[in-house]
């Protein structure tokens, strides 16, 4: 499959329903940027373009016109195997990235055998004034240092973290209601000595009251949190 035959392939893929469906939850992209192709099939584009050896080809032509490009290249860095290419990848995509699902589904695999290293490009990123790629850092720091790798500092880097973007404080909210499952004890003393902005402060609780990952005693202790 040639690079240029992509559009015309996703395109072969439309489903205009589902193009609307997300629109309506991506607020900060344009609709006409949305073809209306499901995750699957996405994913079925990316693992034939790698296979191809045209993945990094297809990086490299940035910015894409299209949402479901971006998902697709988000995808491409998942695959890739070698871990200074991938932190090279990110760094010329994450400028580009406009919108929290794809944001969100880049998690690369090879990241969990470099977490000392990786750890210094959060730091970086989280430190950015683009929201997504501080919303990627602290996604990062959820998926890759919630459990084993686990240290109290690093709630204290995201708490550290002051945004008025929706899609920031959204992250927040997430990464510490995960760290409320993973780390209670830790985590919690954030809610009790509101060391959070009020917004964040009550959709943490609420995001993890919502958990099945959290007691029940918990939830309840949490509720009595709420800041009103």
């Amino acid at each position: 499959m040639e690079y240029q035959n992509i559009e015309t392939w996703l395109f072969e893929l439309q489903d205009i329903r589902y193009r609307d469906f997300q629109s309506a939850l991506m607020p900060t992209v344009d609709k006409d940027k949305i073809i209306g192709v499901r995750v699957p099939e996405l994913r079925k584009i990316a693992t034939i373009i790698w296979r191809e050896d045209k993945g990094y080809d297809f990086m490299s032509a940035v910015p894409h016109k299209y949402y479901e490009e971006n998902n697709i290249h988000a995808y491409l860095i998942n695959k890739t195997s070698d871990y200074q290419v991938c932190v090279s990848a990110l760094e010329s995509f994450l400028p580009y990235v406009d919108n929290w699902a794809t944001c969100d589904s880049i998690s690369p695999k090879i990241f969990k055998n470099h977490t000392e290293e990786l750890l210094n490009e959060i730091k970086g990123w989280i430190t950015s004034e683009h929201t997504y790629t501080v919303r990627f850092a602290i996604k990062m720091l959820m998926d890759f240092y919630s459990k084993d790798n686990f240290k109290e500092e690093y709630l204290e880097i995201v708490a550290s973290v002051k945004s008025d973007e929706y899609y920031v404080k959204m992250m927040i909210a997430w990464y510490f209601a995960t760290e409320l499952a993973y780390n209670y004890d830790s985590a919690v003393k954030y809610l009790r000595d509101r060391r959070l902005e009020k917004w964040t402060h009550n959709k943490t609780i609420q995001k993890a009251v919502e958990s099945y990952r959290i007691t029940d005693e918990h939830k309840k202790y949490l509720k009595k949190l709420r800041w009103v």
